[in-house]
């Protein structure tokens, strides 16, 4: 195992703490039951000396019984053996359970809040493999992979010394055929590694793919790219099922070189048993024990390959979970003492009023493409701002930095006057409203998604929903706030969604207040109506609206105006007109409906 696996290994290991007397049982098991196993040969060849009349016997301390009684003994040691093995493998299982669970937990807790930036570069099919298949294959490792390996050494460690204590000399020849077994195994599973990390890899492509098309089903039935996208699938899953049949290769390989070895070793103890039973020097029992015994010394070492297969699988598994929680968290609250956090947050308290300012800040999501450059401006508290400009001047991205979704390279972003990322993550979100063009709503009922995170009964929020005027849009829905909407939303229209998104953030009161092009699908009638009930949330804050409708944005008290991740013009409506620069040029063509902002 490679250095960065046993660390990984050792690390995941803290997840089994919880249930350390399970595992001791499980371990103090493994003699009992390799003993019960390794005493049935034994007893068999002493049965067929006593009926043979074999001054040689199987063993001394057997010596004497009746085979009724061997029989009857054997019979015990077989229900033992099934009832040990029962108990062992419900514990082995239910622990492994628990052990994914846990992970499968971290894991999720892990990627959620992981950046932007890197889901940005991580498709969600992969990502779900990882929280799936990738957890699943960890489980077969220690349900069936750590514990059946130590089972099975151990059981291949009892029977090696019975089978000395028997015959020394046949012991010996028997035990000598394992080491060649034993490195073409080793030198099988090395090759196997590499090649399910490939399957893993591979399985995380198509699932991509196939989440992808789903996600897109609207678009590609509309533009008729179900063959091409077929196809395309397809393509990938034969790059899957090679890899697929590489790891089949290796796998099967393995049990047919056991199998055949196994054979022609059970041929050779004939052969040398036989020889010795025609020379007088050993007894026909004895024969028949390790003619058994050399059919069950290859059982673990057959079951030990098994297991080292699932244990490569695993170990990919644990290499590919372990890159996942070895990804840095780059948004988080900065550990401060706690003096200068009480300071912080009497000052909050004082002067939460919602001042906005950017200094000079940089960002840009590839190093060979800036977004934002050297940005300045300050909002004051209560100011209503529209942002404009082109598609690409940056006016989303500056949102997610004024949110923390994203670090700027370059610069600082402060809310009355305290820097964004000496705020506690909670506390500046809980800060800004936003209220994005595209609305994402869960699947559950209409209440669960506009109370969120908001301890807000029921009546309070209905209350709230008929101050904003929602009425009509409830009264449209068979249960009210009861009605159960499918994921994303997918049975109410894209008017109504962003009706929602805009009623979940008023509820929260913040200071700052974000729109982004919210009332984008509303019909002109939706829209007056809202319009009149966001001029009461609006009061008091500051509100940075991106919109793309002059309508909007005449009535905001300052319009900056960015074109290339730079702030090139600002001021009020007229003023920004009177300038006759890339504003005033945008205002005259969208007025003759050739342009929008």
């Amino acid at each position: 195992m490679a250095t960065n696996d046993f660390h990984r290994v050792q690390r995941l290991g803290r997840y089994l703490r919880q249930d350390k007397k399970r595992l001791l049982i499980i371990l103090f098991l493994l003699l009992p039951l390799s003993f019960a196993g390794a005493v049935q040969p034994l007893l068999v060849g002493q049965a067929i000396s006593v009926l043979k009349d074999d001054e040689q016997t199987t063993s001394l301390f057997l010596s004497g019984f009746s085979v009724n009684s061997l029989i009857l003994f054997l019979l015990f040691s077989v229900l033992v053996r099934l009832a040990l093995q029962g108990y062992q493998s419900y514990n082995i299982q239910s622990v492994g359970q628990s052990l994914t669970a846990r992970i499968r937990k971290d894991l999720f807790s892990h990627a959620i809040n992981l950046s932007l930036k890197y889901h940005d570069s991580m498709p969600v099919g992969k990502l779900l493999t990882r929280l799936t298949s990738d957890v699943d294959a960890l489980s077969e490792v220690f349900g069936s992979g750590a514990v059946g390996v130590l089972a099975d050494a151990v059981t291949l460690v009892v029977i090696s010394i019975t089978m000395l204590l028997i015959d020394i000399k046949l012991g010996l020849l028997l035990l000598t055929t394992q080491i060649p077994v034993t490195y073409l195994v080793l030198w099988l599973q090395k090759r196997y590694r590499k090649a399910n990390y490939r399957v893993r890899e591979e399985l995380s492509q198509l699932n991509a793919d196939f989440q992808e098309n789903l996600q897109g089903i609207e678009v590609v039935q509309m533009f008729r790219r179900q063959n091409i996208n077929a196809k395309q699938f397809n393509r990938t899953g034969m790059i899957y099922r090679n890899a697929v049949n590489s790891i089949i290769f290796y796998d099967s390989s393995i049990s047919a070189f056991i199998e055949w070895v196994s054979l022609a070793v059970v041929a050779f103890v004939i052969i040398i048993g036989g020889w010795f039973v025609t020379e007088g020097s050993m007894g026909l029992g004895t024969l028949t024990a390790f003619i058994l015994y050399s059919q069950r010394l290859f059982e673990p070492l057959r079951q030990l390959a098994e297991r080292f297969t699932q244990i490569q699988g695993g170990l990919t598994a644990v290499e590919r979970i372990g890159e996942l929680l070895e990804e840095e968290i780059e948004i988080s609250d900065i550990k401060i003492d706690q003096n200068y956090k009480d300071k912080t947050l009497n000052n909050s308290r004082i002067s939460s009023l919602g001042e906005v300012v950017f200094d000079n800040v940089s960002f840009s999501y590839r190093s060979d493409d800036q977004i934002i450059n050297n940005l300045s401006f300050r909002i004051s508290p209560g100011e209503h701002v529209a942002l404009v400009g082109p598609t690409g001047s940056g006016k989303t991205t500056l949102i997610r930095l004024l949110c923390r979704l994203y670090e700027p390279q370059e610069g600082r972003i402060f809310i009355d006057g305290t820097d964004i990322r000496d705020i506690p993550l909670h506390r500046l979100r809980k800060q800004i409203g936003v209220v994005l063009q595209d609305t994402f709503l869960f699947s559950g009922n209409v209440a669960d998604n506009l109370r969120l995170d908001a301890p807000i009964n029921d009546e309070d929020l209905l209350a709230i929903c008929k101050e904003l005027g929602l009425n009509s849009l409830l009264n449209r829905f068979p249960d009210g706030l009861n009605t159960l909407l499918r994921e994303r939303g997918g049975n109410i229209s894209s008017g109504e969604r962003q009706l929602l998104s805009v009623a979940r953030v008023a509820i929260r009161n913040p200071n700052i207040l974000i729109m982004d092009e919210a009332t984008a699908f509303m019909d002109p009638s939706t829209e007056a109506t809202l319009q009149r009930d966001l001029n009461r949330v609006l009061e008091k804050r500051t509100a940075l609206v991106i919109a793309h409708r002059l309508a909007t944005i005449e009535s905001s008290d300052r319009i900056l105006v960015m074109k290339k991740g730079e702030l090139i013009e600002q001021g009020s409506h007229q003023e920004l007109r009177s300038l006759g620069g890339l504003y005033s040029q945008l205002a005259k063509l969208q007025e003759q409906g050739l342009a929008k902002f």
